[in-house]
């Protein structure tokens, strides 16, 4: 993936041009499949199985403009088509495979797989790395980390036509399912074709990641059945013994070679070693390089890696379903699966129900502009983790900003609260969020990948396999007693030993020893970025939290600092123009 990357408008990169498609640009040795009549042309490039005449069959769809059709076929690719009259540029739904793109005036859009080659000075957008720490990513979606480049988000398409603004166009396609059980069918040949094929056309030995989850390892177990697979384990002294159980498990239980590296100190997160790669975003990944570089040395060089990550957001839902219940107007039934989700789990479901309810009330605008005034009224104490679903909810992240941060992250949830291309039911919402999220993980991932040997898949985020999991009720997804119970009614050959696990691992403790292990280092890393010299955070009100996470009394603030981290490391690297504190 490292080197699939793609240009066009005015954007000039060296690089081969794909014939019948005029200025479009790919980079040397990236797989491309395309097919041209007259003025209508479509490429497809990445990782898709798509044969010629697919390609050709597939025209008369770029004719009329039915662009949608053309996301359609398995793998993880980008999609260029053009008509004589538009262009059509689009990834995949998850956004691994982005697409940036920057307005030229007169001269029209730019855009590229890739922000660097844009011909615009990538200057980073503080206010919004300072409001993605705050309250995350997903209220943004066509946002980057850079001033005046756009990206199109997971699910959506470029239109292009000149002297026209660019249009996004709605790609996602989800057919609703029924029912968990016809879903399930989908999902499940889907999922397996994601897989399958891939290990077929390599007829060769490929990697896996083992963590002994339900997704990695029925990830693995697929495979297994297609070919021959190195499945590689990461361990330390802070990990769950039951992972490694079950990861040795499968292992037996599949007949795959199975490598496992033991770690120590020197890979504990947040070591950000010299020499460590970083590219066009931030990602947490950043914080685990150390750890990725040693269990996946066993397995660099083979033609892929598959991997498990993506599988919590296709396989399971977040009890926004709940709310979205709420919404259609379900209470009594909404109250019930709540009563009997607290019940399993000996929880009192008072609050967590308060919670639900207040999140159906507000709806997403009404949640955004309720945030934006708690920034605006001063200091914001960090919330105590609470039971249920939030559109917005103002963590550790927040209590770090200073006056001027406050009122630039009010602003920006302001502007998103009327993003009339976000959904309004929780439940899409939250599952369109987590999707992108996850696939810019991935996306930012990639220059490690490469750096360590490694080519990265993702068969839970392939187009098909999202949208067959997305076909089924987020409310089906949401297993009560069973944990993720698509995919045990998807897969009903994986062991039941495998699917009845209900525990999942963590690598809290290893962030924790993390922090202690580097909290100086990382003390400085805060006081010295770009964040703090503009304003936008404090210091201080950092370094009172990262040294009580260090010391394992602040566990509800580790995610947000772990962002927070990221990020400064980051931006070191950065050519950035600070602005000056109102």
């Amino acid at each position: 993936m490292e080197q699939e990357w793609l240009t066009g408008g005015t954007a000039a990169v060296d690089g081969a041009v794909i014939e019948g498609l005029g200025d479009l640009r790919r980079a040397p040795g990236a797989r491309v499949r395309a097919a041209c009549e007259g003025p209508v042309g479509l490429a497809v490039v990445g990782d898709c199985p798509v044969a010629e005449e697919e390609l050709r069959a597939a025209l008369p769809a770029v004719r009329v403009r039915r662009w949608a059709e053309l996301t359609r076929w398995p793998g993880s690719y980008w999609v260029v088509a053009d008509n004589g009259r538009q262009r059509f540029v689009c990834g995949d739904l998850a956004g691994i495979r982005a697409v940036y793109y920057t307005l030229r005036g007169d001269e029209g859009a730019a855009w590229a797989s890739r922000a660097r080659l844009l011909e615009r000075p990538l200057v980073p957008d503080l206010p919004l790395l300072a409001a993605r720490l705050t309250v995350g990513e997903h209220h943004w979606p066509h946002r980057t980390p850079y001033e005046q480049i756009r990206m199109v988000p997971g699910g959506f398409g470029l239109l292009l036509a000149p002297e026209a603004p660019p249009q996004l166009v709605d790609v996602t396609g989800v057919d609703p399912a029924v029912e968990l059980r016809e879903g399930a069918v989908r999902f499940g040949e889907a999922l397996t074709d994601a897989v399958q094929h891939r290990v077929r056309a390599t007829s060769d030995v490929v990697g896996a990641d083992l963590s002994g989850g339900l997704d990695s390892s029925a990830a693995v177990v697929l495979a297994a059945d297609a070919g021959t697979v190195h499945a590689v384990t990461y361990t330390d002294g802070y990990t769950s013994g039951e992972d490694m159980a079950f990861a040795s498990r499968i292992a037996e239980h599949t007949g795959a070679r199975h490598t496992v590296a033991t770690g120590g100190d020197e890979q504990l997160p947040f070591g950000f070693p010299a020499g460590q790669p970083s590219e066009a975003e931030p990602v947490l990944e950043a914080a685990m390089y150390a750890m990725d570089a040693a269990y996946l040395h066993p397995v660099q060089g083979l033609p892929l890696h598959l991997t498990g990550h993506g599988g919590d957001i296709v396989l399971d839902a977040s009890s926004s379903c709940w709310v979205r219940l709420l919404q259609d107007g379900h209470r009594r039934e909404a109250h019930r699966q709540v009563a009997a989700f607290a019940r399993l789990r000996n929880t009192a479901p008072g609050p967590y129900w308060k919670a639900l309810k207040h999140a159906a009330d507000l709806g997403r605008c009404g949640a955004l502009e309720r945030a934006a005034a708690a920034l605006e009224r001063g200091p914001v104490t960090p919330q105590k983790a609470v039971a249920g679903w939030s559109w917005c909810r103002l963590g550790a992240g927040a209590s770090w900003l200073t006056g001027h941060g406050r009122h630039q992250v009010a602003a920006l949830l302001r502007q998103a609260a009327h993003d009339q291309q976000q959904p309004e039911q929780a439940d899409e919402f939250d599952q369109w969020a987590a999707l992108r999220s996850v696939g810019a993980s991935a996306r930012g991932w990639a220059p490690y990948g490469h750096a360590i040997g490694v080519r990265p898949v993702y068969p839970y985020l392939d187009n098909q396999v999202v949208r067959a999991a997305f076909a089924v009720p987020a409310l089906a997804r949401r297993g009560l007693v069973t944990y993720k119970p698509l995919l045990r009614a998807a897969l009903p050959q994986l062991p039941d030993w495998l699917t009845s696990r209900r525990s999942k691992g963590s690598f809290t403790a290893q962030r924790i020893a993390g922090l202690a292990r580097h909290r100086a280092r990382l003390d400085e890393l805060v006081h010295t970025s770009p964040l703090v010299a503009s304003g936008l955070i404090d210091p201080a009100a950092v370094g009172t939290v990262l040294a009580q996470a260090a010391r394992g009394q602040s566990a509800t603030a580790i995610a947000d600092l772990h962002q927070l981290l990221v990020t400064c490391w980051w931006l070191t690297g950065q050519p950035t123009v600070l602005g000056a504190p109102c």
